[in-house]
């Protein structure tokens, strides 16, 4: 995964909470209860990013959470549609998420986890397929796995050392 530095300090943040877990660990006094929420924060305008927050009350898991993700955010490649530039396969442990560049008019066509990063990524136009594992944490870090791999048509190019319109057609 590409890591680049960018600056969340003039970005107007959007979160989603994707879920919340109650975790018990037993210990000799009793039961400790805690709390995991899975936040997904993103701009809407090419930038997201998902945290995990852990604590033992549910709006300081989230606040974690947010926080964790602002630190992890990638920048998603999209073209003139809102639409990703090419169809691509993202995988995290079990999950494996299936994304497909769609036209104008076909909306977000996600599943929960996926259509959340998609959303506050800023992407309008996709179709997803999640395909291995259901869990939610690893089909969001799947996405954004992939979401993180896209290339622009220019990059492609540069890198093969062609014209854009060589590598587009």
């Amino acid at each position: 995964m590409k890591r680049t530095i960018i600056d969340t300090s003039n970005m107007e943040l959007q979160e989603k909470v994707v879920s919340i877990k109650r975790v018990t660990k037993v210990v000799k006094g009793g039961r400790n209860m805690r709390f995991t929420a899975l936040v997904v924060v993103g701009d809407g305008n090419g930038h997201v990013g998902a945290g995990l927050g852990k604590a033992t009350e549910i709006p300081e898991a989230i606040r974690k959470g947010k926080e964790d993700a602002t630190k992890r955010l990638v920048s998603v490649a999209l073209d003139e549609n809102n639409s990703i530039t090419h169809d691509f396969y993202g995988k995290f442990g079990g999950a494996n998420v299936l994304l497909k560049r769609a036209p104008e008019g076909t909306g977000v066509i996600a599943g929960g986890p996926a259509r959340s990063v998609c959303e506050l990524a800023g992407i309008k136009n996709i179709r997803t397929k999640s395909l291995g594992s259901n869990n939610k944490q690893n089909v969001v870090l799947a996405t954004i796995e992939a979401l993180s791999q896209l290339k622009t048509p220019e990059e492609v190019a540069r890198l093969r050392g062609k014209s854009v319109e060589e590598v587009v057609s």
